[in-house]
């Protein structure tokens, strides 16, 4: 397949399609529990959108990630968390409808503020040497319309169709998972060469992004007295990164495939950290909440 096609079309749509299951599970009620989860949701939405992005910096400036690297990285810490973390929540014995709610206003507010991040972050790692331009504009167009509204018509389907989009729902969930791991396996193997060269660097500021973000998440929640479940529902939101995104952004929007490396190696670390926390969490007592 040429690789136009593929950056232009398959990697944008595959992404539309993931966002779309995400839809068919959301109901407006998700949305309005930002009233009933006041301090919760406040935690959640300043863990995943100011210090996911500053821990994200920090990491590149400390390890030193080339340029292109750093910009990738800075990508990855801006996406919303990702579609699977409220499997992974309710699994784990979290609060899967403050983790529904964090993932669909982070969904929507990202729009807005991954532009701006990218934008600083290219201004900062790539300076002078920069030959790559980002209209903000455009790029808050295009992130809308592959992410907030396929999660619309998802929505739409699912308050107006409700018995289709039952149907719908596994089918979706099966396809976005498949559709998921065929995009990390093929930026991995297109950029091999690359990834090995960088292994090393690379891998451990993905891992120490995703140990500090979901560490940071669960610390500061318990400060703010959030019981056990909230605490866990934000620790895995924060870790748990749209990288499906990062790496469309950094292929098909910007055209830049060796951005999408932190993303892509990100997505593959996350669920080690995941399964940990499943298998940890997830095999409690309910009398252990708290």
């Amino acid at each position: 397949m040429n690789e136009s096609v593929l950056t232009s079309v398959v990697l944008p749509l595959s992404l539309a399609i993931i966002m779309f299951g995400m839809g068919l599970s959301l109901v407006v009620d998700d949305f309005k529990r930002v009233v009933k989860f006041p301090k919760a949701i406040f935690m959640g939405l300043t863990n995943q959108l100011i210090f996911l992005p500053l821990l994200g910096f920090g990491l590149a400036k400390i390890f030193g990630l080339p340029p292109t690297l750093a910009v990738g990285l800075m990508i990855l810490a801006a996406c919303p968390g990702g579609v699977t973390s409220n499997l992974i929540t309710h699994v784990a014995k979290g609060d899967t409808a403050l983790s529904i709610t964090l993932t669909a206003i982070c969904s929507i507010v990202t729009v807005i503020t991954i532009p701006l991040i990218i934008s600083l972050s290219m201004n900062h790692f790539l300076a002078e040497s920069q030959e790559i331009q980002l209209d903000i504009v455009k790029t808050v167009v295009q992130i809308f319309g592959i992410t907030v509204l396929p999660v619309g018509i998802g929505m739409m389907l699912r308050k107006y169709k409700p018995e289709f989009s039952k149907k719908m729902e596994s089918p979706s969930r099966i396809a976005s998972t498949v559709i998921f791991v065929v995009i990390i396996a093929g930026i991995i193997a297109a950029n091999k060469e690359i990834l090995l060269s960088s292994i090393e660097s690379l891998g451990a500021v993905v891992i120490a992004l995703n140990v500090l973000t979901m560490g940071l998440g669960f610390a500061a929640s318990r400060l703010l007295k959030l019981n056990l479940p909230q605490s866990l529902s934000i620790s895995i939101e924060s870790g748990i990164q749209n990288g499906t995104l990062a790496i469309v952004i950094a292929s098909s929007i910007l055209k830049q495939p060796e951005m999408s490396l932190p993303g892509a190696l990100y997505s593959l670390i996350m669920f080690v950290s995941a399964a940990f926390i499943m298998a940890y969490f997830g095999t409690r007592k309910e009398k252990a909440v708290g």
